[in-house]
Protein backbone atom coordinates (compact mmCIF):
# COMPACT_ATOMS: atom_id res chain seq x y z
CA UNK A 1 0.00 0.00 0.00
CA UNK A 2 1.44 2.89 -1.19
CA UNK A 3 1.83 5.81 1.76
CA UNK A 4 -0.40 9.05 2.13
CA UNK A 5 1.68 11.40 0.15
CA UNK A 6 1.92 15.50 1.72
CA UNK A 7 -0.50 17.95 0.83
CA UNK A 8 0.90 19.41 -2.50
CA UNK A 9 2.09 16.08 -3.91
CA UNK A 10 -0.39 14.26 -4.79
CA UNK A 11 -1.41 14.16 -8.94
CA UNK A 12 1.47 15.36 -9.81
CA UNK A 13 1.19 12.78 -13.13
CA UNK A 14 3.44 10.32 -13.65
CA UNK A 15 6.01 9.19 -11.26
CA UNK A 16 7.64 7.18 -13.46
CA UNK A 17 9.48 10.47 -15.76
CA UNK A 18 12.98 11.83 -15.00
CA UNK A 19 11.75 14.93 -12.10
CA UNK A 20 12.98 18.33 -13.10
CA UNK A 21 15.41 20.35 -10.55
CA UNK A 22 12.79 21.77 -8.74
CA UNK A 23 10.55 18.51 -8.08
CA UNK A 24 13.51 16.26 -7.35
CA UNK A 25 13.18 16.86 -3.06
CA UNK A 26 9.27 15.95 -3.31
CA UNK A 27 10.33 13.02 -5.14
CA UNK A 28 12.89 12.32 -3.17
CA UNK A 29 10.48 12.50 0.31
CA UNK A 30 7.75 10.11 -1.29
CA UNK A 31 10.59 7.13 -1.98
CA UNK A 32 11.88 8.35 1.67
CA UNK A 33 7.91 7.72 3.07
CA UNK A 34 7.61 4.50 1.04
CA UNK A 35 10.82 3.03 2.59
CA UNK A 36 9.97 3.81 6.17
CA UNK A 37 6.68 2.42 5.26
CA UNK A 38 7.96 -0.52 3.90
CA UNK A 39 10.36 -1.08 6.62
CA UNK A 40 8.12 -0.71 9.49
CA UNK A 41 5.65 -3.27 7.87
CA UNK A 42 8.41 -6.02 8.00
CA UNK A 43 9.10 -5.60 11.13
CA UNK A 44 5.85 -5.79 12.36
CA UNK A 45 5.36 -9.24 10.36
CA UNK A 46 9.20 -10.08 11.64
CA UNK A 47 8.22 -9.57 15.43
CA UNK A 48 4.76 -11.58 14.82
CA UNK A 49 6.89 -14.66 13.56
CA UNK A 50 9.16 -14.38 16.63
CA UNK A 51 6.15 -14.55 18.66
CA UNK A 52 5.03 -17.41 16.93
CA UNK A 53 7.77 -19.84 17.59
CA UNK A 54 7.62 -20.30 21.53
CA UNK A 55 3.62 -21.34 20.40
CA UNK A 56 4.67 -23.81 17.42
CA UNK A 57 7.44 -25.39 19.62
CA UNK A 58 5.18 -25.70 22.91
CA UNK A 59 2.13 -27.80 20.74
CA UNK A 60 4.65 -29.66 19.24
CA UNK A 61 6.77 -30.96 22.48
CA UNK A 62 3.60 -30.18 24.53
CA UNK A 63 0.66 -32.19 22.55
CA UNK A 64 2.61 -33.26 19.75
CA UNK A 65 1.16 -31.38 17.14
CA UNK A 66 2.75 -30.60 14.16
CA UNK A 67 1.89 -27.21 12.57
CA UNK A 68 1.91 -26.39 8.93
CA UNK A 69 1.08 -23.90 6.00
CA UNK A 70 0.11 -26.32 2.54
CA UNK A 71 2.33 -28.84 3.95
CA UNK A 72 5.45 -26.79 4.98
CA UNK A 73 6.28 -27.59 8.56
CA UNK A 74 6.60 -25.26 10.57
CA UNK A 75 8.65 -26.79 13.68
CA UNK A 76 12.26 -25.17 14.22
CA UNK A 77 11.65 -22.73 11.44
CA UNK A 78 13.39 -19.53 11.82
CA UNK A 79 11.21 -16.03 11.77
CA UNK A 80 12.31 -15.60 8.45
CA UNK A 81 11.25 -19.27 6.97
CA UNK A 82 8.13 -18.60 8.85
CA UNK A 83 7.63 -15.59 7.02
CA UNK A 84 8.61 -17.52 3.45
CA UNK A 85 6.07 -19.99 4.55
CA UNK A 86 3.56 -17.68 4.91
CA UNK A 87 4.12 -15.81 1.40
CA UNK A 88 4.26 -19.51 -0.33
CA UNK A 89 0.26 -19.67 0.35
CA UNK A 90 -0.18 -17.29 -2.46
CA UNK A 91 -0.15 -20.59 -4.59
CA UNK A 92 -3.22 -21.41 -2.88
CA UNK A 93 -5.16 -18.41 -2.98
CA UNK A 94 -4.72 -14.95 -4.27
CA UNK A 95 -3.39 -13.54 -1.23
CA UNK A 96 -0.38 -14.38 0.95
CA UNK A 97 -1.27 -15.79 4.61
CA UNK A 98 -1.46 -12.82 7.69
CA UNK A 99 0.64 -13.62 9.81
CA UNK A 100 -1.55 -12.03 12.13
CA UNK A 101 -4.26 -14.47 11.43
CA UNK A 102 -2.17 -17.47 11.80
CA UNK A 103 -1.01 -16.02 15.75
CA UNK A 104 -4.48 -15.77 16.39
CA UNK A 105 -5.20 -19.62 15.25
CA UNK A 106 -1.69 -20.27 17.21
CA UNK A 107 -2.44 -18.70 20.36
CA UNK A 108 -6.33 -20.41 20.39
CA UNK A 109 -4.65 -23.58 20.30
CA UNK A 110 -2.80 -23.13 22.96
CA UNK A 111 -5.60 -22.90 24.89
CA UNK A 112 -7.75 -25.63 23.52
CA UNK A 113 -4.72 -28.06 23.79
CA UNK A 114 -5.53 -30.59 21.39
CA UNK A 115 -4.56 -34.22 20.65
CA UNK A 116 -1.58 -35.31 18.85
CA UNK A 117 -2.47 -34.21 15.10
CA UNK A 118 -1.06 -32.55 11.69
CA UNK A 119 -2.65 -29.36 11.41
CA UNK A 120 -3.02 -27.26 8.41
CA UNK A 121 -2.55 -23.66 10.03
CA UNK A 122 -3.32 -21.98 5.98
CA UNK A 123 -6.82 -24.32 5.16
CA UNK A 124 -7.68 -23.75 9.27
CA UNK A 125 -8.18 -20.14 8.44
CA UNK A 126 -9.10 -20.43 4.93
CA UNK A 127 -12.13 -22.58 6.41
CA UNK A 128 -12.80 -19.63 9.51
CA UNK A 129 -12.83 -17.20 7.12
CA UNK A 130 -15.24 -19.39 4.50
CA UNK A 131 -17.71 -19.57 7.01
CA UNK A 132 -19.30 -16.23 7.29
CA UNK A 133 -19.01 -12.86 8.29
CA UNK A 134 -17.17 -12.27 11.91
CA UNK A 135 -19.69 -11.35 14.12
CA UNK A 136 -20.63 -11.17 18.04
CA UNK A 137 -24.28 -12.28 18.18
CA UNK A 138 -24.79 -15.36 16.14
CA UNK A 139 -26.89 -14.56 13.60
CA UNK A 140 -27.29 -15.45 10.11
CA UNK A 141 -24.27 -15.67 8.41
CA UNK A 142 -22.06 -14.38 10.92
CA UNK A 143 -19.74 -17.17 12.39
CA UNK A 144 -19.30 -18.29 15.58
CA UNK A 145 -15.90 -17.65 17.71
CA UNK A 146 -12.63 -18.69 16.76
CA UNK A 147 -12.26 -20.96 19.38
CA UNK A 148 -15.59 -22.85 18.60
CA UNK A 149 -14.57 -23.28 15.34
CA UNK A 150 -11.30 -24.71 15.95
CA UNK A 151 -13.08 -27.02 18.69
CA UNK A 152 -15.71 -28.16 16.10
CA UNK A 153 -12.81 -28.87 12.95
CA UNK A 154 -10.64 -30.83 15.39
CA UNK A 155 -13.46 -32.59 17.49
CA UNK A 156 -11.58 -35.96 16.23
CA UNK A 157 -8.60 -34.90 18.49
CA UNK A 158 -9.85 -33.28 21.43
CA UNK A 159 -10.35 -35.12 24.99
CA UNK A 160 -13.59 -35.19 26.32
CA UNK A 161 -14.42 -32.81 29.02
CA UNK A 162 -12.58 -34.44 32.26
CA UNK A 163 -10.80 -36.90 30.69
CA UNK A 164 -7.13 -37.99 30.34
CA UNK A 165 -5.65 -38.89 27.16
CA UNK A 166 -4.09 -42.21 27.52
CA UNK A 167 -0.07 -41.48 27.49
CA UNK A 168 1.23 -44.23 25.08
CA UNK A 169 5.34 -44.96 24.78
CA UNK A 170 6.98 -43.71 21.83
CA UNK A 171 8.42 -46.27 19.72
CA UNK A 172 12.05 -47.52 19.35
CA UNK A 173 13.91 -47.43 15.98
CA UNK A 174 17.62 -49.09 15.11
CA UNK A 175 19.07 -48.06 12.40
CA UNK A 176 21.17 -51.26 11.13
CA UNK A 177 23.45 -49.11 8.71
CA UNK A 178 24.64 -45.82 8.60
CA UNK A 179 25.49 -44.89 5.20
CA UNK A 180 23.88 -41.88 2.80
CA UNK A 181 20.15 -43.03 3.68
CA UNK A 182 21.13 -44.17 7.37
CA UNK A 183 22.92 -40.83 8.35
CA UNK A 184 19.60 -38.91 6.77
CA UNK A 185 17.12 -41.13 8.32
CA UNK A 186 19.23 -40.08 11.96
CA UNK A 187 18.74 -36.14 11.08
CA UNK A 188 15.22 -36.77 10.61
CA UNK A 189 14.23 -39.05 13.37
CA UNK A 190 16.75 -36.69 15.29
CA UNK A 191 14.64 -32.96 14.37
CA UNK A 192 11.27 -35.35 15.34
CA UNK A 193 11.93 -36.52 18.50
CA UNK A 194 10.33 -33.47 20.22
CA UNK A 195 7.53 -35.44 20.80
CA UNK A 196 7.48 -37.97 23.46
CA UNK A 197 4.74 -39.97 21.92
CA UNK A 198 6.61 -40.56 18.71
CA UNK A 199 9.49 -42.29 16.97
CA UNK A 200 12.72 -42.59 19.30
CA UNK A 201 16.03 -43.00 17.52
CA UNK A 202 17.70 -45.63 20.24
CA UNK A 203 20.47 -47.84 18.40
CA UNK A 204 22.66 -47.85 15.14
CA UNK A 205 24.03 -50.60 14.01
CA UNK A 206 27.86 -50.52 12.22
CA UNK A 207 31.05 -53.17 11.83
CA UNK A 208 33.77 -52.60 13.77
CA UNK A 209 36.45 -49.85 12.09
CA UNK A 210 39.51 -48.38 13.53
CA UNK A 211 39.81 -47.14 17.17
CA UNK A 212 38.66 -43.33 16.28
CA UNK A 213 35.41 -45.64 14.44
CA UNK A 214 32.69 -43.86 16.83
CA UNK A 215 34.36 -40.29 16.69
CA UNK A 216 34.19 -40.48 12.41
CA UNK A 217 31.19 -41.84 12.38
CA UNK A 218 29.70 -39.10 14.72
CA UNK A 219 31.45 -36.50 12.25
CA UNK A 220 30.26 -37.95 9.23
CA UNK A 221 26.47 -37.08 10.49
CA UNK A 222 27.92 -33.97 12.04
CA UNK A 223 29.12 -32.62 8.24
CA UNK A 224 27.64 -33.43 5.00
CA UNK A 225 28.86 -32.18 1.66
CA UNK A 226 25.38 -32.29 -0.14
CA UNK A 227 23.42 -31.84 2.62
CA UNK A 228 25.43 -29.63 4.78
CA UNK A 229 26.15 -29.03 8.34
CA UNK A 230 23.71 -31.12 11.10
CA UNK A 231 21.33 -28.59 13.10
CA UNK A 232 21.97 -28.51 16.16
CA UNK A 233 24.72 -30.24 18.14
CA UNK A 234 26.61 -33.65 18.58
CA UNK A 235 28.89 -35.11 21.21
CA UNK A 236 30.70 -38.46 21.30
CA UNK A 237 31.13 -40.37 24.47
CA UNK A 238 33.79 -43.11 23.61
CA UNK A 239 33.91 -45.01 26.93
CA UNK A 240 29.61 -45.71 26.60
CA UNK A 241 30.07 -46.12 22.59
CA UNK A 242 27.01 -43.66 22.81
CA UNK A 243 26.46 -39.71 20.38
CA UNK A 244 24.39 -37.35 22.17
CA UNK A 245 22.38 -35.38 19.09
CA UNK A 246 20.33 -32.85 19.99
CA UNK A 247 19.51 -34.55 23.33
CA UNK A 248 18.58 -37.86 21.84
CA UNK A 249 21.16 -40.44 23.23
CA UNK A 250 22.10 -43.10 20.40
CA UNK A 251 23.60 -46.10 21.04
CA UNK A 252 26.35 -47.09 18.60
CA UNK A 253 26.62 -51.22 18.50
CA UNK A 254 29.30 -52.94 16.60
CA UNK A 255 28.13 -56.35 15.38
CA UNK A 256 28.57 -58.32 12.36
CA UNK A 257 25.35 -61.30 12.57
CA UNK A 258 22.08 -59.21 12.29
CA UNK A 259 20.70 -62.04 14.21
CA UNK A 260 22.70 -61.85 17.25
CA UNK A 261 22.37 -58.88 19.03
CA UNK A 262 20.65 -58.33 22.20
CA UNK A 263 18.87 -55.19 21.77
CA UNK A 264 17.33 -55.80 25.48
CA UNK A 265 20.91 -55.25 27.40
CA UNK A 266 20.74 -51.58 26.04
CA UNK A 267 16.80 -51.05 27.06
CA UNK A 268 16.06 -51.33 23.49
CA UNK A 269 11.91 -53.53 23.29
CA UNK A 270 9.77 -53.99 20.53
CA UNK A 271 12.21 -52.21 17.84
CA UNK A 272 11.32 -51.43 14.30
CA UNK A 273 15.08 -52.05 12.63
CA UNK A 274 15.32 -50.22 9.15
CA UNK A 275 18.26 -52.33 7.54
CA UNK A 276 19.78 -49.50 4.96
CA UNK A 277 22.60 -51.52 4.21
CA UNK A 278 21.13 -53.31 0.59
CA UNK A 279 22.63 -56.51 1.78
CA UNK A 280 19.53 -58.62 1.80
CA UNK A 281 16.37 -58.14 0.19
CA UNK A 282 14.53 -60.92 0.27
CA UNK A 283 12.43 -62.86 3.42
CA UNK A 284 15.09 -65.04 4.18
CA UNK A 285 17.84 -62.38 5.06
CA UNK A 286 16.23 -59.87 6.27
CA UNK A 287 14.37 -62.18 9.15
CA UNK A 288 17.57 -62.60 10.77
CA UNK A 289 17.15 -59.36 12.31
CA UNK A 290 13.83 -60.92 13.62
CA UNK A 291 15.98 -63.82 15.66
CA UNK A 292 17.78 -60.73 18.02
CA UNK A 293 16.19 -60.07 21.03
CA UNK A 294 13.89 -57.18 21.35
CA UNK A 295 13.04 -56.73 17.74
CA UNK A 296 9.66 -56.28 16.78
CA UNK A 297 9.31 -55.57 12.97
CA UNK A 298 12.24 -54.88 10.08
CA UNK A 299 11.97 -52.21 7.58
CA UNK A 300 14.14 -52.34 4.14
CA UNK A 301 15.11 -49.23 2.22
CA UNK A 302 15.45 -50.66 -1.27
CA UNK A 303 12.99 -52.97 -3.18
CA UNK A 304 11.99 -56.00 -1.70
CA UNK A 305 11.73 -59.32 -3.44
CA UNK A 306 9.04 -62.25 -3.27
CA UNK A 307 6.14 -61.72 -1.48
CA UNK A 308 7.38 -58.60 0.71
CA UNK A 309 5.14 -55.37 0.47
CA UNK A 310 6.82 -52.40 -1.28
CA UNK A 311 5.22 -49.80 0.44
CA UNK A 312 5.16 -45.93 -1.07
CA UNK A 313 3.79 -43.59 1.90
CA UNK A 314 0.88 -41.97 0.65
CA UNK A 315 -0.42 -44.89 -1.70
CA UNK A 316 -0.53 -47.88 -0.21
CA UNK A 317 0.73 -47.64 3.01
CA UNK A 318 -2.87 -48.70 4.31
CA UNK A 319 -2.07 -52.03 3.44
CA UNK A 320 0.03 -52.30 6.32
CA UNK A 321 -0.87 -54.74 8.87
CA UNK A 322 -0.10 -55.79 12.35
CA UNK A 323 1.32 -59.00 11.13
CA UNK A 324 3.50 -57.62 8.55
CA UNK A 325 7.24 -58.04 10.50
CA UNK A 326 9.11 -57.29 7.24
CA UNK A 327 8.26 -54.51 4.91
CA UNK A 328 9.98 -52.28 2.40
CA UNK A 329 10.00 -49.01 1.38
CA UNK A 330 10.75 -49.35 -1.94
CA UNK A 331 13.27 -47.30 -4.27
CA UNK A 332 14.08 -43.83 -4.29
CA UNK A 333 12.99 -43.56 -7.97
CA UNK A 334 9.48 -45.41 -7.26
CA UNK A 335 8.26 -43.05 -4.38
CA UNK A 336 9.12 -40.19 -6.93
CA UNK A 337 7.34 -41.32 -9.67
CA UNK A 338 4.25 -43.59 -8.31
CA UNK A 339 2.47 -40.60 -6.40
CA UNK A 340 2.39 -38.70 -9.82
CA UNK A 341 1.31 -41.65 -11.85
CA UNK A 342 -1.46 -41.61 -8.84
CA UNK A 343 -2.96 -38.64 -9.72
CA UNK A 344 -2.92 -38.53 -13.33
CA UNK A 345 -3.89 -42.20 -13.35
CA UNK A 346 -6.68 -40.91 -11.59
CA UNK A 347 -7.90 -38.50 -13.19
CA UNK A 348 -6.91 -38.88 -17.08
CA UNK A 349 -6.77 -42.75 -17.10
CA UNK A 350 -2.84 -44.41 -18.31
CA UNK A 351 -2.42 -46.71 -21.37
CA UNK A 352 1.46 -46.84 -21.16
CA UNK A 353 4.04 -45.54 -20.72
CA UNK A 354 7.86 -45.12 -20.64
CA UNK A 355 10.11 -43.92 -17.86
CA UNK A 356 13.43 -42.33 -17.95
CA UNK A 357 15.55 -41.35 -14.85
CA UNK A 358 18.17 -39.05 -15.05
CA UNK A 359 19.98 -40.51 -11.69
CA UNK A 360 23.58 -39.09 -9.67
CA UNK A 361 25.92 -41.13 -9.22
CA UNK A 362 25.70 -43.75 -6.22
CA UNK A 363 28.67 -45.19 -3.87
CA UNK A 364 27.24 -48.56 -6.29
CA UNK A 365 29.68 -47.08 -8.71
CA UNK A 366 33.07 -45.95 -9.15
CA UNK A 367 35.11 -43.03 -9.08
CA UNK A 368 37.38 -44.16 -11.39
CA UNK A 369 37.37 -46.79 -14.11
CA UNK A 370 37.88 -50.40 -12.37
CA UNK A 371 35.93 -53.91 -12.49
CA UNK A 372 31.96 -53.97 -12.00
CA UNK A 373 29.65 -57.24 -12.26
CA UNK A 374 27.11 -54.67 -13.99
CA UNK A 375 27.46 -53.03 -17.13
CA UNK A 376 29.02 -50.31 -17.78
CA UNK A 377 28.98 -49.41 -13.88
CA UNK A 378 32.64 -49.74 -13.84
CA UNK A 379 33.60 -46.38 -15.75
CA UNK A 380 34.01 -43.88 -14.03
CA UNK A 381 30.71 -42.15 -12.04
CA UNK A 382 32.77 -38.76 -11.87
CA UNK A 383 33.54 -38.44 -15.77
CA UNK A 384 30.68 -40.69 -17.57
CA UNK A 385 26.79 -40.32 -17.95
CA UNK A 386 26.01 -44.25 -18.14
CA UNK A 387 23.24 -45.87 -19.55
CA UNK A 388 21.84 -48.45 -17.11
CA UNK A 389 18.50 -49.86 -16.33
CA UNK A 390 16.06 -49.04 -13.56
CA UNK A 391 13.37 -51.58 -12.00
CA UNK A 392 11.17 -48.82 -10.49
CA UNK A 393 8.99 -48.41 -13.76
CA UNK A 394 8.19 -52.62 -13.14
CA UNK A 395 8.34 -51.85 -9.21
CA UNK A 396 5.92 -49.16 -9.50
CA UNK A 397 2.92 -51.72 -9.97
CA UNK A 398 3.94 -53.55 -6.53
CA UNK A 399 2.05 -50.59 -5.18
CA UNK A 400 -0.01 -49.47 -7.45
CA UNK A 401 -1.39 -52.88 -9.48
CA UNK A 402 -3.46 -50.84 -11.99
CA UNK A 403 0.61 -50.14 -13.90
CA UNK A 404 1.19 -53.77 -14.13
CA UNK A 405 2.35 -54.43 -17.71
CA UNK A 406 1.81 -50.66 -18.80
CA UNK A 407 5.61 -49.12 -17.94
CA UNK A 408 8.84 -49.41 -19.19
CA UNK A 409 11.79 -47.96 -17.76
CA UNK A 410 15.62 -47.04 -18.60
CA UNK A 411 18.17 -44.96 -16.56
CA UNK A 412 21.44 -42.68 -17.26
CA UNK A 413 23.42 -42.17 -14.22
CA UNK A 414 25.07 -38.62 -14.53
CA UNK A 415 28.51 -36.86 -12.81
CA UNK A 416 26.09 -35.28 -9.70
CA UNK A 417 26.31 -36.20 -6.26
CA UNK A 418 22.57 -36.11 -5.63
CA UNK A 419 18.99 -35.03 -7.09
CA UNK A 420 17.81 -37.00 -9.82
CA UNK A 421 14.88 -36.21 -12.75
CA UNK A 422 12.39 -38.43 -14.07
CA UNK A 423 10.75 -37.87 -17.18
CA UNK A 424 7.26 -39.75 -17.62
CA UNK A 425 6.48 -40.26 -21.31
CA UNK A 426 2.53 -41.27 -21.32
CA UNK A 427 -0.32 -42.35 -23.13
CA UNK A 428 -3.41 -41.14 -21.23
CA UNK A 429 -6.69 -42.33 -22.01
CA UNK A 430 -8.57 -39.04 -22.41
CA UNK A 431 -7.22 -35.76 -23.83
CA UNK A 432 -5.60 -32.95 -22.03
CA UNK A 433 -4.10 -29.59 -22.63
CA UNK A 434 -0.07 -28.48 -21.04
CA UNK A 435 -2.26 -25.79 -18.91
CA UNK A 436 -5.35 -28.47 -17.85
CA UNK A 437 -2.79 -31.07 -16.65
CA UNK A 438 -0.33 -28.46 -14.84
CA UNK A 439 -3.37 -26.77 -12.82
CA UNK A 440 -4.38 -30.36 -11.56
CA UNK A 441 -1.15 -31.21 -10.50
CA UNK A 442 -0.20 -27.97 -8.71
CA UNK A 443 -3.79 -28.44 -7.12
CA UNK A 444 -2.95 -31.73 -5.82
CA UNK A 445 0.46 -30.63 -4.57
CA UNK A 446 -1.49 -28.80 -2.35
CA UNK A 447 -5.20 -29.65 -0.95
CA UNK A 448 -5.00 -33.54 -1.86
CA UNK A 449 -3.87 -36.39 0.40
CA UNK A 450 -0.76 -36.58 -1.83
CA UNK A 451 0.65 -32.87 -1.06
CA UNK A 452 3.33 -34.36 1.03
CA UNK A 453 4.21 -36.74 -1.59
CA UNK A 454 4.00 -34.55 -4.55
CA UNK A 455 5.44 -31.13 -5.11
CA UNK A 456 5.25 -28.36 -7.83
CA UNK A 457 6.91 -25.58 -9.40
CA UNK A 458 7.01 -23.19 -12.05
CA UNK A 459 9.98 -21.24 -12.44
CA UNK A 460 12.52 -20.96 -15.89
CA UNK A 461 15.41 -20.83 -13.74
CA UNK A 462 15.92 -23.73 -10.93
CA UNK A 463 17.67 -26.45 -12.06
CA UNK A 464 18.71 -29.35 -9.71
CA UNK A 465 20.67 -28.59 -6.67
CA UNK A 466 17.68 -26.26 -6.20
CA UNK A 467 15.82 -29.27 -4.78
CA UNK A 468 18.58 -30.39 -2.23
CA UNK A 469 16.83 -31.03 0.48
CA UNK A 470 13.15 -31.14 -0.63
CA UNK A 471 11.10 -33.30 1.57
CA UNK A 472 8.26 -34.13 -0.92
CA UNK A 473 9.19 -37.40 -2.74
CA UNK A 474 8.91 -35.80 -6.12
CA UNK A 475 8.41 -32.24 -7.80
CA UNK A 476 6.91 -31.92 -10.91
CA UNK A 477 8.33 -29.04 -13.15
CA UNK A 478 5.02 -27.49 -14.98
CA UNK A 479 7.27 -25.25 -17.28
CA UNK A 480 8.62 -28.75 -19.14
CA UNK A 481 5.58 -30.45 -19.31
CA UNK A 482 4.55 -31.55 -22.60
CA UNK A 483 0.78 -32.19 -23.61
CA UNK A 484 -0.65 -33.26 -27.32
CA UNK A 485 -4.25 -34.83 -27.00
CA UNK A 486 -3.42 -37.95 -25.29
CA UNK A 487 0.18 -37.84 -24.96
CA UNK A 488 1.47 -36.32 -22.23
CA UNK A 489 5.70 -35.98 -21.05
CA UNK A 490 6.10 -34.67 -17.19
CA UNK A 491 9.26 -33.86 -15.46
CA UNK A 492 9.36 -34.90 -12.01
CA UNK A 493 12.62 -33.69 -9.83
CA UNK A 494 13.17 -35.83 -6.69
CA UNK A 495 16.48 -35.70 -3.67
CA UNK A 496 17.06 -39.36 -4.24
CA UNK A 497 18.69 -39.07 -1.17
CA UNK A 498 16.45 -36.71 1.67
CA UNK A 499 12.92 -37.12 -0.12
CA UNK A 500 12.98 -40.26 -0.56
CA UNK A 501 14.72 -40.91 3.45
CA UNK A 502 11.27 -38.46 4.98
CA UNK A 503 9.25 -41.27 2.63
CA UNK A 504 10.95 -43.62 4.97
CA UNK A 505 10.25 -42.15 7.92
CA UNK A 506 6.68 -41.74 7.34
CA UNK A 507 6.50 -45.52 6.48
CA UNK A 508 8.01 -46.29 9.92
CA UNK A 509 5.48 -43.81 11.37
CA UNK A 510 2.82 -45.76 9.84
CA UNK A 511 4.25 -48.97 11.10
CA UNK A 512 4.53 -47.58 14.24
CA UNK A 513 0.91 -46.36 14.15
CA UNK A 514 2.00 -42.59 15.36
CA UNK A 515 1.47 -40.75 12.32
CA UNK A 516 -0.78 -37.85 13.07
CA UNK A 517 -4.07 -37.36 12.07
CA UNK A 518 -4.30 -34.94 9.51
CA UNK A 519 -6.51 -31.91 10.14
CA UNK A 520 -8.46 -30.39 8.91
CA UNK A 521 -10.14 -32.95 6.64
CA UNK A 522 -9.18 -32.25 3.00
CA UNK A 523 -11.36 -32.63 0.43
CA UNK A 524 -10.74 -34.70 -2.51
CA UNK A 525 -9.50 -33.45 -5.57
CA UNK A 526 -11.68 -33.21 -8.44
CA UNK A 527 -10.42 -32.57 -12.14
CA UNK A 528 -11.94 -29.07 -13.70
CA UNK A 529 -12.61 -28.30 -10.08
CA UNK A 530 -9.78 -25.92 -10.51
CA UNK A 531 -10.54 -22.37 -11.88
CA UNK A 532 -7.55 -21.11 -14.03
CA UNK A 533 -7.54 -17.72 -11.80
CA UNK A 534 -7.21 -19.68 -8.74
CA UNK A 535 -4.50 -21.81 -10.16
CA UNK A 536 -2.56 -19.15 -12.17
CA UNK A 537 1.37 -19.75 -12.35
CA UNK A 538 3.62 -20.02 -9.94
CA UNK A 539 6.71 -17.48 -9.90
CA UNK A 540 10.29 -18.01 -8.74
CA UNK A 541 9.58 -17.56 -5.23
CA UNK A 542 7.34 -20.44 -5.24
CA UNK A 543 10.00 -22.84 -3.98
CA UNK A 544 9.42 -26.25 -3.25
CA UNK A 545 9.18 -27.41 0.50
CA UNK A 546 13.46 -27.83 1.53
CA UNK A 547 12.56 -29.31 5.10
CA UNK A 548 12.25 -32.11 6.12
CA UNK A 549 8.41 -33.81 6.36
Amino acid sequence: MRPTLPTGMRDRGDWSTTPTAGASRPREKIVSLEFDASRARWTAREELAERMIPLIGGLYREHGVVTSIHGRRLINRSPIELLKAHRFARQAGDVELDPADTMRVLEALREIAPGPASLDLARLVARYAASGVEGAHGGEGERMPLADFLRTELAPVLAADGAERPVREGTNVVLYGFGRIGRLLARILIAHSGDATGLRLRAIVVRKGSANDLVKRASLLRRDSVHGPFAGTIEVDEQANTILANGTLIQVIHANDPAAIDYTTYGIHDAIVVDNTGRWRDEEGLSQHLRSTGVARVLLTAPGKGAIKNIVHGINDGDIEASDRILSAASCTTNAITPVLKAVEDAYGVVRGHVETVHSFTNDQNLIDNFHSGDRRGRSAALNMVITETGAAKAVAKALPSFAGKLTGSAIRVPTPDVSLAILNLQLERPTSKDEINRYLRQVSLTSPLRQQVDYIESAEVVSTDFVGSSRAGIVDGLATIADGTDAVLYVWYDNEFGYSCQVVRVIEAMAGTHPVVLPVREPVVLGSVAPDAASAADADAQPELVAG
